[in-house]
Parts: C-alpha cells; structure tokens; sequence
C-alpha cells in the first residue's frame, strides 16, 4: 500500500516537471496534479490498454514509436476530464508523454529495492 502511494505521488511529481518543462502542459498545483496521475493511470490501464492491445501489429511494425502517439492521447484525454491539467495541443502531449515516460523511468529506477 505505501509503495502505491509512492508511485501516485511520484507519478504527480512527474507531471508537475513536464509542465515545467513542456510548453503547452499546464497543471495548476499538486491537487491537480494528484487527480491528473490517477486519472492518467486509470485511463491506461482500462482504455489505453486495450487500444495498446488492437494496434500491437501496428506498433510492431513502428518499432513500439505508435504507443507514444497512443500515450499522447490518454494524456490528453486525461486533460479534458481533470480541472487544473490542461494541454494546448497535440504536440505538447506527445513531447509531453516522452519526458513524463523517461521521469517515470528515472523514479522507478530510484525507487526500485536491488537485492
């Protein structure tokens, strides 16, 4: 449970930096942020997988670059759901969901036990 926990702000922290870093990404504070990551999270676990799942042969065929367009759009879908988490175009989303994707990676690399 603590480590969810960890991931969730993590996650919130993440999306606070991009918008720090991408032009177009805006999220008004941590409580927007907060709500953006669960958001995000559900959106790609539910619809995010399924589609990840009907456009595999397509994302075999781009070298898995396709799952960064899909990734683009659940975070703007994310965008028109939660107040505060606002992205002004497609582009933001995409640049957006690669910097989101490489901070993830970085935290989980921090965050990660090694035996």
């Amino acid at each position: 449970m603590l480590k969810a926990l960890l991931h969730w702000v993590l996650n919130a922290v993440a999306i606070i930096l991009v918008s720090r870093l991408i032009a177009g990404f805006q999220v008004s504070g941590l409580a927007a942020a907060l709500i953006a990551a669960l958001v995000v999270g559900f959106l790609n676990a539910t619809i995010g997988f399924v589609i990840k799942v009907i456009t595999f042969p397509l994302s075999i065929i781009t070298l898995g670059l396709f799952w960064l367009i899909i990734n683009a759009v659940m975070l703007e879908l994310a965008s028109g759901l939660v107040p505060g988490f606002k992205i002004l175009s497609f582009g933001a989303a995409f640049w957006g969901s690669i910097v989101l994707s490489i901070i993830n990676m970085i935290f989980r690399a921090l965050t990660s036990e090694k035996h």
